[in-house]
């Protein structure tokens, strides 16, 4: 079985040096394998985001598309600006609730959470070491309210 892993921007796969070199001697449908890639890496525009492709003898082909670093994931939401330096200090961003449960859903397979709730707090604990705040307060206190049941209306719907 061969093993090709790679990092591709979401949704820009192409059969260039990267993948083209790599599944050229498998003797694989190369067109077919990136526009498959391309479809499953969309919702990760503009991020670049692990992929593994696998042939194996009969060349059958398994793509698994891995999750982009939640920090990029946050940035991206926050349209691009960067996380501050201080995250007692600097505001860097913030994000609403409906934020944090889009990327929650998006990474709660590669989060260590089993549920909406606890990949949200996991969303805001990164938020926080990166300087952003989520409804304009602070992690500590976002967790605490996600744990009171605050935010039961936007986590359960």
């Amino acid at each position: 079985m061969a093993e090709i892993t790679a990092l591709i921007e979401g949704g820009k796969a192409t059969a260039g040096a990267q993948l083209g070199t790599a599944l050229g001697p498998l003797g694989v449908n190369i067109g077919k394998i990136v526009a498959d890639i391309n479809e499953k890496t969309k919702g990760y525009a503009g991020m670049k985001v692990p992929v593994t492709i696998e042939v194996d003898k009969q060349k059958n082909v398994t793509i698994t598309v891995g999750s982009p670093p939640t920090s990029a994931m946050i940035t991206k939401e926050m349209k691009g600006e960067k996380g501050g330096a201080n995250q007692r200090t600097d505001t860097a961003g913030n994000l609403t609730m409906e934020q944090v449960k889009k990327l929650a859903e998006m990474k709660l397979d590669a989060l260590a959470s089993t549920s909406i709730y606890s990949a949200a707090r996991e969303i805001v604990g990164t938020c926080n070491s990166m300087a952003v705040t989520v409804e304009g307060k602070r992690a500590k206190e976002m967790q605490k309210e996600i744990d009171e049941g605050k935010w039961d209306s936007i986590l359960k719907a």
